[in-house]
């Protein structure tokens, strides 16, 4: 018997509902209703439990869903509209940051988790016995393929947020001082070494100062040859009163050092008792050394400019950047030996100790190549070793593309953490990735304190330097004739 409507009404008292009541017999439904409740759980995840299912763990995960989607529309509108303060949450907060990084993440997992619950519950809701033919399997199949796509995504997606947090925790969990730019410049002592063994004295290899505009992001970058003499200190630096007319070397049995720029750590750090701790006091505490420091104070001295931070590249693990970047490009212009000789042998005999050659041309580098491109010296003079070392930092820039460091995200932060130590203090990060950004729209200016450039390699004439920094730095503008 059939129950007539009431009147006035044109639908049945009773109606079948194909999704949440389906006819069991009746193989077509049951094959549509399974593909579409798969649709459906991909689409709006937890939509499937409340038309056919658990309908409270259906609204739970469309609230989640909902939620989800509010957020990453969110984090879209900041990324576009106001980047810096998704920068200063995610890097520029200090421990506030690693809350956040910490949230997301976890919030990410928590979703792959009942998505997966989502999924299986769909799968027990399609009653695959009921259904006939290939979809029987298919269903499943794509289900589960599905999960396995969005879940692995996300799941990289987290590890990256993982990895971040991390990195930043590691390399600026210590920092010095925030201070603004000094005369519309961020200066950075960028320091190589080479940390293996053997290196105990861990002298300086490659020395440079990075300017950046703090309005441009324009980038010029200051070779100091490690060998360059009686270098003067910076007003009020504790090296300045021990060497008032310039750093001098000293003879000592048991730790000497010559008057050379990379050997200031020898007397300022190694060849004392303390270690340093008596001129720099709070080195320690900003993430820094005595030796790092007097650098630092050298370098300012040289060059005529303030110098608030450091970068410390260590040698020993410079390959590893180089290939987590995926290789740089150089146009190699002299054929160059790879390795070292060993104790006993001559240094300038290359043929007997050469493990390699780098050969002239355009070259794709790998990070071992690279390596020794920065390091070798016994076949030419320093002057090209700095100005290949130079050519190396700008293809490293050059290979630092957003499309990069998001392909290659755990590899690069894994090689940073290796290899770099730093004072930048951390809520400078987010102005330090937006001048990053601006850095990439000009071509770097690189001056080297070589002859080449009027610097006398013996007796260089530092008020000629400070005078060549400030016009490089701030280039006289042309006034408009009237």
């Amino acid at each position: 018997m059939t129950l007539a409507p009431p009147r006035g009404s044109a639908r049945p008292l009773i109606e079948t509902r194909p999704l949440r009541h389906p006819d069991p017999t009746d193989a077509g439904t049951m094959t549509k209703r399974g593909w579409w409740l798969v649709a459906l759980n991909l689409l709006i995840p937890g939509s499937a439990q409340v038309l056919a299912g658990n309908r409270r763990l259906g609204r739970f995960g469309l609230g989640a869903t909902l939620l989800a989607w509010f957020l990453v529309i969110v984090a879209a509108g900041l990324a576009l509209f106001a980047r810096p303060v998704v920068l200063w949450l995610t890097v520029g907060a200090g421990w506030f940051s690693a809350v956040v990084l910490t949230l997301v993440q976890v919030l990410m997992i928590g979703y792959i988790v009942l998505w997966a619950v989502l999924t299986f519950d769909v799968l027990r809701m399609v009653r695959l016995v009921r259904i006939p033919g290939p979809s029987k399997l298919a269903i499943p199949l794509v289900a589960l393929l599905l999960l396995g796509l969005v879940g692995t995504g996300m799941g990289y997606a987290a590890s990256y947020v993982g990895t971040a947090r991390g990195t930043i925790s590691t390399i600026f969990g210590q920092s010095g001082p925030s201070l603004p730019p000094s005369e519309g410049y961020y200066n950075i002592l960028l320091l190589g070494a080479d940390s293996g063994e053997g290196r105990d004295s861990m002298r300086f290899d490659s020395i440079s100062v990075v300017s950046v505009n703090a309005t441009t992001g324009a980038v010029t970058i200051t070779g100091i040859p490690r060998e360059l003499p009686n270098a003067p200190f910076s007003e009020g630096s504790p090296m300045q009163e021990l060497y008032p007319n310039g750093f001098e070397g000293h003879s000592s049995d048991s730790c000497g050092w010559n008057g050379w720029m990379n050997h200031v750590r020898n007397a300022a750090e190694i060849c004392r008792e303390d270690n340093g701790q008596s001129l720099y006091p709070d080195a320690a505490a900003h993430g820094s050394d005595a030796g790092i420091e007097a650098t630092k104070d050298a370098a300012e001295g040289v060059l005529g400019i303030e110098i608030p931070y450091y970068v410390f590249v260590d040698m020993h693990g410079f390959a590893a950047l180089v290939d987590a970047l995926g290789g740089v490009d150089i146009n190699v212009t002299e054929r160059l030996p790879k390795g070292g000789p060993p104790d006993g042998t001559d240094p300038y005999d290359v043929d007997a100790w050469a493990t390699g050659w780098i050969e002239v041309g355009q070259q794709h580098m790998d990070g071992d190549t690279a390596q020794w491109y920065a390091r070798s010296r016994y076949t030419t003079s320093d002057w090209d070793r700095m100005k290949r070392q130079r050519e190396l930092q700008e293809a490293i820039l050059a290979q630092f593309t957003p499309q990069t460091v998001l392909t290659r995200f755990n590899e690069v932060a894994s090689a940073g953490t290796a290899l770099i130590s730093t004072d930048l203090p951390q809520d400078k990060l987010p102005e330090f990735f937006e001048l990053m950004t601006k850095a990439r729209k000009h071509t770097v200016t690189t001056v080297e304190l070589t002859p080449d450039n009027g610097v006398d390699e013996f007796e260089p004439d530092y008020a000629f330097i400070h005078d060549l920094m400030q016009q490089t730095l701030h280039p006289p503008t042309e006034t408009p004739a009237p």
